[in-house]
């Protein structure tokens, strides 16, 4: 019997390791094709005792991913849970989470913040002080001390990550990792095994896997990023995933409004009376352009 299911757990390049009930395969696609992303279920033909190509991905249920100008990224397939790491030192980009953020209103995925570090007290109030724009909006708010308060870190996220599949994203130095290795205590050896089984030569971070947890659920870890593009968002679709704009659309005077520097925009009054983060409009804005300048 060549024909296996998995779910692929590690993706470095055009290199993929699934997981068919509890054996790591090394897989490829046929041909150039690499729409492939951690997350996803695949069905699998066997090449060899421990190599497979895939045959077909099955269907998903969500996709979060990236693109500029010229390419997308896949980041992680069939997540229900989306974990924003940030921290009161270094200081944490807002561009990032909000673009994350609005990723995954986009994509159907239910999205947490982390804010970390908070027995770094001096940058604190601030830090909680940018955080509670988020949380204003609905999103919640962990604030964790992975270093001084490990095991109140894993009482708060444990239950949170319980049936779900959830991905962790966020800059460098956010900590991020520091909380990967509390939650699943045999990481760093996983990372190693995954390492080998990609033959990527080194001990490379550089690629995004997937841990299971007891009981099922799973967490995605992705490497840090500097940026997050989101060019293939249509206009419809970026007014709809910032919440804060919902009770506004509708009520422009004009159907097609773009809530730029249109007359009597709901969207716009909105923010002259500060209802709306000028912050997140201008971003909005900025998100606007970018979808007008697609390639591919």
């Amino acid at each position: 019997m060549n024909e296996l299911t998995g779910t692929i757990i590690a993706a470095h390049g055009r290199h993929y390791l699934a997981d068919a009930n509890g054996e790591k395969l090394q897989c490829v696609t046929r041909g150039k094709k690499t729409n492939v992303a951690v997350g996803d279920v695949v069905h699998l033909k066997r090449t060899s005792a421990d190599q497979a190509v895939i045959e077909k991905i099955a269907d998903r249920t969500t996709l979060l991913y990236r693109s500029d100008q010229y390419k997308s990224k896949l980041l992680a397939a069939n997540i229900s849970r989306l974990f924003i790491v940030v921290a009161t030192e270094p200081s944490f980009a807002d561009d990032l989470v909000s673009r994350s953020l609005v990723a995954a209103e986009a994509a159907g995925i239910e999205a947490h913040i982390i804010l970390n570090k908070v027995d770094v007290e001096a940058p604190l109030a601030r830090a909680r002080e940018r955080a509670g724009l988020y949380a204003s909006l609905g999103y919640p708010v962990h604030e964790l001390s992975a270093r001084e308060r490990p095991e109140h870190a894993v009482e708060t996220l444990m239950p949170l990550l319980q049936g779900q599949s959830s991905i962790f994203i966020g800059q460098s130095g956010m900590g991020k990792s520091s909380l990967i290795n509390l939650l699943v205590p045999d990481a760093d050896i996983a990372v190693r095994e995954i390492s080998e089984a990609l033959d990527t030569g080194k001990h490379t971070t550089t690629f995004t896997r997937l841990y299971w947890l007891p009981g099922g659920a799973s967490i995605i870890d992705s490497p840090g990023f500097q940026e997050f593009g989101l060019y293939h968002l249509t206009e419809g679709m970026l007014e709809r995933a910032f919440v804060e704009f919902k009770p506004y659309l509708g009520g422009c005077k004009y159907y097609n409004c773009r809530h730029l520097a249109e007359p009597q925009c709901a969207v716009l009054e909105a923010v002259a009376e500060k209802k709306i983060a000028k912050m997140r409009h201008e971003l909005y804005g900025q998100l606007l352009h970018e979808s007008s300048q697609t390639l591919y």
